[in-house]
């Protein structure tokens, strides 16, 4: 039997702030690359892809946010692109008002220096106040997920700072797994003989009503009843301060768009936390970047506005003092809350994190709250768990470092973790991630048989659920007719097949254009209900996760063959 972690383990740990015991060092085995360096030979894209089918590029970055929650991710340049936030919905385009930027001072300097960590910048002028182009190859970008981290080596930078960014994904854990979080931690040493101040600076856009339209780019988004509010409260001896993202509602049930988002900080001895609500990425800029850059601060305000159209940005900076040879770590978090999923044929779930910050959509807050509160132990039991993996030198160092960026899909596949709206409290939590969002199948099992390794490994629970679900279609009747589309075109004239035989195992469980876990089956290139494979794949799964877990749990064996 394979040993059991996660929740345990991340309780058995302490947490500390700011914590200056945890190790920056990023593992050999992890993928690298030079900041913002292109590939020497990338190819061209395929010829066939110009019929609509997704190419992102080779930039993307690991993926942050717990399975079912929604994830996006930042590129090796250092800007944040890709967006899977809604299951099913692919939307890729650079969001440029969304950053991280760094001020740094030696003590003794007439001035500091402050610039933007990203490898580029707009291309219409917008924020031009602000000091854009990172040098490309001044650091390196590093990726062993859950983790990635960013290595800034700039020699206008007299500190050394390490960025450590996650979500926790962790496991045999069941809870923290699913949370909509972001953690960045900042690591920070002075290996000068002078005092350093050091600021960082996190940019986020209101996104709300963003994610409403299928379209792959945020060209049609609405960000009409937009509005951002500072927020702070007392946390142990610190203070947690940060910006909310808000927008109106018609009603108390929020749809899928609607919801908050926070990014946070914790302001402690030393460590100042200032903030900015709200502005507009299309002007200079310089209302962020005259205070930072001058002396790592904003001018703290918590004016706003209620959006007319206009898409609104908010910030946090974090200011602190190393002396000689000091090192201090300083987190942030990035939360969301959009409890509500939409599939196309209107049905609505709620996503699973929802059972411990309940479904009204305003609970960012507190999810960056636990997000602070737990930053050490998170990125610390993540460590233990991937150790002996990764330490085995009997493998190849690629091998180790693919075991666990290849888990990557799990979170960021289109992934559905939840029940239905108006489901009873008891019913277990549905979870499945698609083939890929050009084949947008959930589950397919004849994929998933060979795939679904690392959950029947880490997240046992899960896999017999979806075994279960399977279980569940084998005795339905789908009699819909749908067109058998190659048999087809073979014959040049329209066949049918019926949509899911009684006594078959389904090819996959639907669609997020349609309304997958209840009409399943959708996949018509070819007639599955007569294929061989199924029937067996799903028999020889039942028994892998039956054995793996012990070769205890018959209820399991009962319920999924009776």
């Amino acid at each position: 039997m394979f040993p059991r972690r996660g929740l345990l383990l991340v309780c058995a740990l302490l947490f500390t702030v700011p914590s200056l015991l945890a190790n920056d060092e990023i593992p050999k085995v992890a993928w690298k690359r030079p900041i913002g360096k292109p590939l020497d030979h990338p190819g061209t894209k395929k010829p066939s892809l110009d019929s609509g089918h997704i190419d992102d590029g080779y930039w993307q970055g690991a993926p942050v946010g717990g399975f079912g929650a929604g994830t996006f991710s930042r590129t090796f340049r250092g800007d944040f692109a890709r967006w899977h936030v809604q299951p099913g919905l692919h939307k890729y385009q650079a969001i440029l008002a969304n950053q991280f930027a760094m001020f740094q001072k030696s003590d003794g300097d007439a001035e500091g220096f402050a610039k933007v960590l990203y490898a580029g910048k707009p291309e219409h002028g917008e924020l031009s106040a602000w000091n854009w182009d990172y040098p490309v190859g001044a650091g390196d970008y590093a990726a062993l997920y859950p983790k990635s981290w960013f290595d800034y080596r700039y020699e206008k930078f007299p500190a050394h700072v390490t960025l450590e960014q996650y979500s926790p994904i962790l496991p045999n854990n069941y809870k923290e797994t699913s949370y909509p979080v972001a953690v960045y931690r900042w690591h920070a040493e002075n290996p000068t003989n002078k005092r350093v101040t050091v600021s960082v600076l996190f940019s986020w856009t209101n996104m709300l009503g963003w994610f409403r339209n299928p379209d792959r780019d945020f060209r049609a988004a609405l960000n009409e009843g937009n509005y951002n509010r500072a927020a702070s409260e007392k946390f142990g001896d610190a203070t947690m301060k940060g910006v909310v993202f808000e927008r109106n509602r018609a009603g108390a049930m929020p749809n899928s768009w609607d919801g908050q988002m926070a990014i946070a900080a914790l302001e402690t001895p030393g460590v100042e936390v200032t903030y900015l609500t709200t502005f507009v990425p299309y002007g200079s800029g310089a209302e962020v970047w005259s205070t930072f850059s001058k002396d790592g601060t904003l001018d703290t305000t918590s004016k706003g506005w209620l959006s007319s159209g206009e898409p609104l940005v908010g910030a946090i900076a974090v200011k602190f003092t190393l002396n000689p040879g000091e090192k201090k770590i300083v987190p942030m978090v990035l939360s969301w809350d959009l409890p509500v999923v939409e599939f196309g044929s209107g049905r609505k779930w709620y996503r699973h994190y929802t059972d411990f910050y309940g479904t009204n959509g305003k609970n960012a807050w507190a999810i960056a709250r636990d997000g602070l509160k737990n930053s050490a132990a998170w990125s610390d039991a993540i460590s233990a768990w991937q150790a002996p993996y990764i330490n085995d030198e009997s493998k190849p160092e690629w091998y180790r470092g693919m075991l666990f960026n290849e888990l990557y899909v799990l979170a960021d596949g289109g992934s559905l973790w939840g029940r239905p709206v108006g489901a009873d409290t008891k019913t277990p939590n549905t979870y499945s991630f698609m083939e890929c969002f050009d084949y947008p199948y959930y589950e397919t099992l004849d994929v998933r048989f060979y795939g679904s390794m690392p959950l029947a490994r880490f997240w046992p629970d899960i896999d017999k659920q979806v075994m279960r679900d399977f279980a569940d279609t084998v005795p339905r009747h789908l009699d819909d007719r749908m067109v058998w589309i190659w048999k087809s075109m073979v014959t040049q004239s329209a066949v049918f097949r019926e949509r899911k035989t009684k006594g078959a195992v389904p090819h996959d469980m639907g669609v997020p254009n349609e309304d997958p876990f209840y009409q399943v089956n959708q996949f018509s290139w070819q007639d599955t209900n007569g294929w061989k494979d199924l029937n067996s794949k799903f028999v020889l799964m039942i028994y892998r996760d039956y054995v793996l877990t012990g070769s205890k749990d018959k209820e399991f064996l009962k319920y999924t063959w009776p």
